[in-house]
């Protein structure tokens, strides 16, 4: 009895590791976008348009644009043009409306802890 599941343990185990969340991520490298975030207590919304080459995001009543410069169809960095910096982001999953990413300062600074923190963004087009 004990090796009957112990074997049924094994297979639902390998059965599992198998999975590999759908990752369509060519469908996302361009288009238009929204997405959630919060400040202090309030919960809003912003958009971003991404072309092959740039990003134009809007929040906030804000307006900033970046450089695009993609690793591969899942990987790629955003370097602001004003401030130069570079945030690393990288599509975990993808639906057929969203994607959900993790995201990160592209350099490590040796004297703060890496942050990584994840996102949901929704395509509109």
């Amino acid at each position: 009895m004990i090796k009957k599941v112990f074997f049924i343990g094994i297979i639902a185990c390998s059965i599992a590791s198998c999975y590999q969340p759908k990752r369509d991520c060519s469908t996302y490298r361009t288009g238009t976008f929204t997405f959630n975030y919060q400040i202090g207590d309030s919960l809003k919304t912003g958009k971003f348009v991404r072309g092959e080459k740039y990003s134009v995001d809007y929040f906030d009543n804000k307006i900033d644009s970046a450089t695009i410069r993609w690793f591969n169809d899942c990987e790629f960095v955003l370097q602001d043009l004003e401030s130069k910096v570079g945030i690393q982001y990288k599509i975990i999953t993808t639906t057929d409306s969203s994607y959900t990413f993790e995201y990160k300062n592209a350099v490590k600074d040796p004297n703060k802890k890496l942050i990584v923190k994840t996102g949901t963004a929704y395509k509109t087009n």
